[in-house]
């Protein structure tokens, strides 16, 4: 589908010859089987916690990390953690190389002792200083033809874009100047993928990778990675093959290993990467933190609701990725259906309101319209001009907390574990809005804080981490445990999950600042018993009720089972 008959039999012997090269490190890697109710990611940048007497951040990583989260974790996403120019790592310039600040690869090793490890494969585009772009620059072997450059005159405005920016740039070569193709900036070049040696050095870094320990390897940008004239650009069919065949690769050289498609889009298109079961096995929910930070805000969960009782379950041999935070913004496209305009436009006047960022996109017609929230999850609970709300970390801990009892496998944003909030400063610094939700700690300020009970690191801390663990001892929460939402009144969530085993658990929200009732005749016919024999997982404790109304407080979370 993506070749000749000729380039496509040459490219599967080079393709046997990689697998030879790598079979006897990958046969090492022992990665467990698909995934259970103990898997919950940690996603940080490997220079997020810093100290100035250590020269290399993974190891700050790994002593935060082997002190405070080994009970609560068992995988780290490291954000990309190779040598780069911009874009906080995304413009790799040595896809095979640590970044010397940060330390070397026995240092990633290390971390992988005490946690598997997730890897950014960042395959869509790389740094205009990287060695290919060099031998393309130069039209030498063996990189001359690894970039795509087009004629600026022509009509590109099918093509979808994620930015503001211009597709094309201008770049002095060899043979003069050429426009290369830039989806998200002038610094990252868009790779060739219709040179099956682009593909098959990919697929090389992809084996180098999990033979580093890579159990998780997330695909960033996948959507854009195929070009054709005349198209929007957007998940082609060849994209999709490519995602096939290195699932089909993965599965054959190292079973266990899991790809993460990152497809920042409307939720439907951002489903389409399950394929039939035979592409990704892990997808983002993007529409889940938009979603949820507009049913706190709103106090109402009527859009949130819809969307998760329409959610299909994935493919079997599939699941979700569910998060609210990460190194990105809040992505507004993913509520593109599910939300009515004049509601987004409420929710973007209150996140502007309270210190956050909008950035944009340049639509089809030429117009820049929003594209992502830029603020850190904890800030985006702050009222607006307060420097803290009454109720911030309660609605914060709620949306958290609703994350981790849906059906697929938790990621948690380091910054969202420590209540991080906003840095305006690092914005003005880098000049990039996305800055605000990418602090850097150091290692003595974050141990002073932590020692300090009263601290909202300290609370949010011991209190995550505390839920965490409850969540990871519950068959119920297994990623492949069967959801029902159940239907309640507009402000309050249901959620019902039945292990293979039997174990039942309701999840109840309340999303407003009022108390709320509910009458537990559905649960108790949901939960097969009488209330007496109930126990919220959450407290420890029976809920409190009266006459057979449960009362729920303001931004209560309960997890209620039977005893």
């Amino acid at each position: 589908m993506l070749y000749t008959k000729e380039q496509s039999k040459e490219l599967v012997e080079k393709l046997q010859e990689r697998l030879n090269h790598y079979q006897e490190a990958l046969a090492k890697t022992n990665f467990k089987p698909k995934w259970d109710e103990q898997d919950v990611v940690l996603i940080s940048y490997g220079d997020t916690i810093t100290s100035k007497e250590e020269d290399a951040s993974l190891r700050c990583l790994k002593d935060f990390a082997d002190s405070w989260l080994k009970d609560a974790f068992n995988i780290i996403h490291l954000l990309p953690i190779f040598p780069y120019t911009s874009d906080d790592g995304f413009s790799v310039a040595d896809y095979r190389t640590i970044r010397s600040d940060l330390g070397d690869w026995k240092d990633v090793n290390a971390l992988g002792n005490n946690f598997e490890l997730m890897f950014d494969f960042v395959l869509n585009h790389c740094s205009r200083v990287s060695l290919y772009f060099a031998d393309f620059r130069s039209d030498r072997d063996p990189y001359r033809d690894f970039f795509i450059y087009e004629d600026p005159k022509a009509d590109w405005s099918k093509v979808v874009r994620p930015r503001s920016s211009p597709l094309l740039t201008e770049i002095p070569t060899h043979d003069g100047l050429r426009h290369v193709w830039t989806t998200f900036s002038a610094d990252q070049v868009d790779l060739n993928y219709r040179n099956p040696n682009v593909l098959l050095e990919m697929i090389d870094i992809l084996f180098f990778y999990l033979t580093q320990g890579s159990r998780i390897t997330r695909l960033d940008a996948i959507a854009f990675l195929w070009k054709e004239v005349g198209t929007n650009c957007l998940h082609l069919p060849q994209t999709h093959e490519v995602v096939k065949l290195m699932r089909d690769l993965v599965e054959h050289a190292c079973p266990g290993a899991i790809l993460l498609t990152e497809t920042n889009v409307p939720h439907e298109e951002n489903i389409s990467y399950f394929g039939d079961g035979d592409e990704a096995q892990m997808v983002y929910q993007f529409s889940l933190p938009p979603l949820l930070l507009h049913a706190i805000h709103s106090g109402t969960t009527e859009y949130l609701y819809d969307w998760l009782k329409n959610l299909s379950p994935p493919p079997a041999g599939c699941t979700y990725f569910n998060f609210t935070a990460s190194h990105d913004g809040i992505g507004v496209r993913p509520l593109e259906g599910l939300l009515p305009d004049e509601e987004l436009k409420q929710l973007l006047d209150d996140m502007r309101a309270g210190g956050a960022y909008v950035s944009t996109r340049r639509n089809t017609d030429g117009v820049d319209v929003p594209y992502e929230i830029n603020v850190t999850y904890y800030d985006a609970f702050r009222n607006p001009g307060h420097q803290s709300a009454p109720w911030q970390v309660s609605r914060f801990l709620l949306s958290q907390t609703v994350a981790l009892s849906l059906r697929g496998i938790p990621g948690v944003y380091l910054h969202s574990l420590l209540g991080t909030p906003n840095d305006h400063k690092r914005v003005e610094v880098t000049g990039m809005t996305r800055a605000i939700n990418r602090h850097q700690w150091d290692i003595d300020e974050l141990s002073a804080l932590l020692e300090v009970n009263e601290s909202s690191t300290s609370i949010l801390l011991n209190e995550y981490t505390r839920r965490i663990k409850v969540r990871r001892e519950q068959p119920a929460f297994h990623p492949d445990a069967e959801q029902m939402v159940l239907d309640l009144d507009d402000q309050l969530l249901g959620i019902m999950r039945v292990s293979e085993s039997g174990q039942k658990i309701v999840a109840l929200y309340n999303f407003t600042k009022t108390f709320r009732l509910v009458n537990n005749v559905v649960l108790r016919a949901l939960l097969g018993s009488e209330m007496n024999d109930w126990i919220d997982l959450l407290s420890d404790q029976p809920i409190a009720q009266e006459n057979g109304v449960l009362k729920l407080k303001p931004y209560a979370c309960h997890w209620l089972t039977v005893k």
